[in-house]
């Protein structure tokens, strides 16, 4: 992985052996804000970067793979790299690799031929395509292994290597309030149902009344088994969160459901966004339903 820093301009080259992970790696780069693409030859690396650099700061980041699947354009990398060094950009180089064993799993798992051996065996790839990287993976100030690794580790890696220090810091939190009437969110990484929760509905001075409004929070948060709920709610995020972090997810969508999305689930969603907002999370709250002005 090559990386050219011109003005807070960042290029980022992903190279290393197939099957070690590098869509995976351009999946987590495009999580950063990279903009990627798959293949380029490396003779266009500099013109290409040319016209990202002169975008006026609309692309500032850019992760490029290039890989053997190259052909003959692909030997032209080295060459690229001292081109760039002769005009005095900085780089590192990341190379990613794994062990055989692992690399021919992969690819007996996914039932794909070896770009070095279509017609053979994938061992006899694996060989042709260490020889032909050798001389780039001398060149690498980064070496990952990922046989043992899990994609949530290897995005990990890639997030400390590559995210700016902001991106470290904090993951998403988007809070969604539903009706299940109308379904749950398809997205949802946490479902929580507070249909048991009193219901404003019953009241007729309510009824037509969201969530949002002071008399609907009033009414649901007065009663103990709403603070009851609030306070376990509050113990689990408290432990959950930071393990998604570490995980290296980042967005966390924490949908809040109740019958008809306008009342219950409205108020608990903002008390959650309130709750993660104090925390000091990067957080957003939705109301999916409630402009269906449904009553519950």
């Amino acid at each position: 992985m090559f990386t050219m820093t011109i003005d807070n301009f960042r290029l980022v080259i992903i190279t290393g052996m197939s099957g070690a992970g590098k869509s995976q790696v351009i999946r987590a780069m495009e999580d950063l804000g990279y903009f990627c693409v798959d293949n380029l030859p490396p003779m266009l690396i500099p013109k290409f970067a040319e016209l990202c650099a002169q975008s006026g700061g609309k692309v500032s980041k850019i992760a490029l793979v290039v890989d053997i699947r190259g052909g003959e354009f692909f030997d032209t990398l080295a060459q690229v790299l001292e081109g760039m060094e002769k005009q005095g950009h900085l780089y590192e180089i990341l190379f990613l690799e794994a062990s055989d064993a692992t690399i021919i799993r992969r690819y007996k798992e996914t039932r794909r031929r070896h770009p070095m051996a279509p017609h053979g065996r994938i061992s006899e790839g694996i060989n042709r395509e260490r020889d032909r990287l050798e001389q780039i993976r001398g060149r690498a100030t980064h070496i990952i292994d990922t046989s043992g690794l899990s994609t949530a580790e290897l995005k990990g890696k890639i997030t400390l290597l590559f995210a700016e220090e902001r991106e470290l810091e904090r993951m998403t939190v988007t809070v969604v309030s539903f009706g299940f009437k109308y379904g749950m969110p398809l997205d949802a990484d946490m479902v929580m149902d507070v249909r048991f929760l009193p219901n404003p509905f019953y009241v007729e001075s309510l009824r037509r009344k969201s969530g949002q409004e002071a008399v609907v929070g009033e009414y649901i948060w007065k009663w103990p088994v709403t603070q009851q709920f609030m306070e376990k709610l509050a113990g689990l995020i408290d432990f959950l969160v930071p393990h998604y972090v570490k995980e290296g997810k980042s967005q966390l969508i924490i949908a809040i459901g109740c019958t008809g999305g306008l009342h219950r689930s409205v108020f608990i969603a903002e008390k959650m966004f309130e709750y993660l907002k104090a925390k000091g999370f990067k957080v957003n709250v939705e109301h999916r339903d409630i402009k269906h002005n449904v009553i519950e």
